[in-house]
């Protein structure tokens, strides 16, 4: 019996994309900064990284189906949804992780979710560098152990 497993070695070659809305500035650029400290320290170069900026949420999953074409061997996606006082919150939230599940199970490349949806901006801080970590290093080990594995299984 094979036994499959990911783990956080990156191949020489490889490209990694950060797709990252601008909306919610504070929020969604500590975790960018926290994706590219993490990608460095487990030796992607910086020459080996690109960050997509978008407008919002929303538009995370088109950005991240053309950077998907383009070779990368993993994709992160970084946004940030504060609930409201209409169902906007939902549509959004909802229909960008449904995009991001596509794009990955489409494209057969790894697209890991940091998109937060919260309740509110201190939930928010608490998840990009307060006291429930950063979610844009989570993503990044997501995307690095999945790339690995994907390698493994082609």
């Amino acid at each position: 019996m094979s036994h499959f497993e990911g783990d956080l070695r990156v191949a020489p070659d490889s490209r990694f994309v950060v797709v990252a809305s601008r909306w919610n500035p504070r929020i969604v650029d500590a975790m960018v900064d926290a994706a590219r400290r993490t990608f460095a320290d487990h030796g992607v170069l910086a020459e080996s990284l690109d960050v997509v900026r978008v407008p919002g949420a929303w538009e995370i999953p088109l950005a991240a189906a053309r950077a998907a074409r383009r070779g990368y061997r993993g994709i992160v996606a970084l946004g940030c949804v504060v609930r409201g006082e209409t169902r906007h919150f939902e549509h959004v939230a909802d229909c960008c992780a449904h995009g991001l599940m596509r794009v990955s199970l489409d494209a057969g490349v790894p697209v890991a979710n940091g998109v937060l949806a919260v309740e509110l901006h201190e939930d928010a801080e608490a998840r990009a560098g307060g006291a429930l970590g950063n979610k844009g290093e989570e993503a990044v080990l997501a995307v690095l152990e999945m790339a690995q594995l994907i390698e493994q299984l082609a």
